[in-house]
């Protein structure tokens, strides 16, 4: 039997099938409650760089270092606060194995020119220690800074910058060194250093260094940069409070020439010595490079001669150096 539907039937079954799915469909489009939101985030950047040296010496011969191995993290979060944690991985030498060492802890806060940041960290001491290794025109930092500069410390630090005509830091540390957590004789570094810029292109800076109780470290430094050539210096000193006597003092001049945007030449001289503790730790050396930028800033194969002459009366001792550094 063949059953028919009037118009009236089936406009009634459709009113009450709208009826029905009506409350359906509101309760499918309900917006589902949002979840608290996190702190906003600027992300986390991963950077680091890797040197891998060989050295050639009289009398010693050829060989193969990784010089530095360093991976970075940097990140920030919501207001005004960073961070950064870097370590250092090494090989290892005779008798011992490869190590992991932290170089950079901080938390770092920062608003309108002025900051404050604790943990580890470098010390603010010379420009071209405070210059990051893979930025430094030589492969190796000068004698001086590297035997004056505080290197990196645990403590606290508050900088202000004005504009980009001067930038003044401060800073209280252990003075134990890195990574040591305990400060043993219970007295502190304090470090400052300030730098001035009257035209763009050149930077005077100043600095100094008291370990209360015990020495205080000063030193001056100028830097000129033009699109192609460079000059820079240093000067760093030490007095000793229970030594009397000429203090620990040196310097270092440095010129650099851009012949293309992948080749520069860089030569240096630097003089150091301890005469109150002993003539022997006179140390002058002349170091002639070239520097040649493979892949932009990012890949760098550094040609040196380094000759050196140390101790009264001097022996004098050259040495060739070749160092692929990569950065990322």
């Amino acid at each position: 039997m063949r059953l028919t539907r009037s118009p009236r039937t089936l406009l009634a079954g459709a009113i009450l099938a709208l009826a029905l799915a009506h409350p359906l469909a509101a309760q499918q489009a309900e917006p589902v409650p949002a979840k608290p939101s996190a702190p906003a985030s600027t992300g986390v950047k991963i950077s680091g760089y890797i040197q891998a040296r060989e050295t050639i010496q009289k009398d010693i011969g050829l060989t193969a270092s990784i010089n530095r191995a360093r991976l970075g993290a940097t990140g920030g979060i919501a207001g005004d606060f960073t961070w950064k944690i870097q370590g250092e991985f090494r090989t290892g030498s005779a008798g011992k194995g490869a190590s992991v060492a932290l170089t950079d802890g901080y938390i770092r806060w920062a608003r309108q020119g002025f900051g404050i940041q604790a943990g580890q960290f470098k010390t603010p001491f010379s420009r071209e220690y405070y210059t990051s290794l893979p930025d430094l025109e030589t492969a190796d930092r000068s004698t001086v800074v590297d035997s004056l500069a505080p290197k990196r410390d645990i403590g606290v630090m508050a900088d202000y910058a004005y504009r980009k005509l001067a930038t003044l830091q401060a800073g209280l540390f252990n003075g134990e060194g890195q990574n040591v957590t305990s400060n043993k004789d219970s007295t502190l570094l304090g470090v400052a250093r300030v730098v001035v810029k009257p035209v763009p292109e050149l930077a005077l800076g100043a600095h100094v260094a008291r370990y209360f109780g015990d020495s205080t470290r000063y030193g001056v430094d100028a830097s000129y940069e033009a699109a192609r050539f460079l000059v820079r210096g240093e000067y760093a000193a030490q007095a000793r409070d229970d030594v009397g006597g000429d203090n620990d003092q040196g310097w270092f001049a440095l010129a650099a020439f851009k012949l293309l945007d992948q080749v520069q030449l860089v030569g240096k001289y630097e003089d150091f010595s301890r005469d109150a503790i002993s003539a022997q730790q006179q140390n002058q050396a002349w170091t002639g490079a070239v520097n040649l930028f493979l892949h932009g800033t990012a890949v760098k194969l550094a040609l040196e001669y380094i000759s050196r002459e140390i101790g009264d009366p001097g022996v004098r001792r050259g040495m060739g150096l070749a160092q692929l550094q990569l950065r990322f």
